[in-house]
């Protein structure tokens, strides 16, 4: 279950935004690789409720947990795989230029830190939040998003000593 702390903190987050008077539904991107970080995105889907959401992940096949709508696909890669990596970058520019997200959550790894730094090129919010798995320091992903993030999150309270930009609403799992 989620932590009621860290599901206001994230849709505060993405609050609907204002135009001339009226209220629109914040368009939100939310990006993980397959796995636990799949798992933890998925389990927020809740925080979301009222917004366009469009989740992008690693595998395929996949559906949105919210609306059973299908995931958008996009290359796995790492630092180890710089070609596949340049094929991320291209996929998921292509989808931030046709979804224009309001802001783009993800919960790593390197696919949704790319998303992130491409998100904020492209003027989105952004909210990066570190996998549980992560309680002794913040990951590589998460250390290098930090410039790009609006809201940096993480799972265990002692990492906000650490790392001051940090900030801890509880944990997803």
């Amino acid at each position: 279950m989620i932590d009621p702390a860290l599901a206001n903190g994230i849709a505060t987050a993405g609050a609907p935004r204002r135009s001339d008077q009226v209220v629109t539904r914040p368009r939100v991107l939310l990006v993980a690789s397959a796995g636990g970080h799949w798992i933890e995105l998925a389990r927020l889907s809740a925080a979301f409720e009222g917004c366009e959401c469009q989740f992008v992940s690693t595998a395929g096949g996949m559906v949105a947990p919210d609306d059973g709508a299908p995931v958008l696909q996009i290359r796995d890669s790492s630092r180890d795989t710089l070609p596949d990596m340049l094929r991320s970058v291209r996929a998921i520019w292509k989808i931030i230029r046709e979804h224009r997200p309001d802001i783009v959550v993800s919960t790593g790894a390197a696919p949704g830190a790319i998303a992130l730094v491409l998100a904020k090129l492209h003027g989105a919010r952004t909210v990066w939040i570190d996998s549980i798995a992560n309680g002794d320091e913040l990951s590589m992903s998460g250390r290098a998003v930090l410039p790009f993030a609006d809201l940096r999150l993480t799972q265990w309270a002692h990492l906000t000593k650490r790392y001051r930009h940090l900030r801890y609403f509880g944990q997803i799992l």
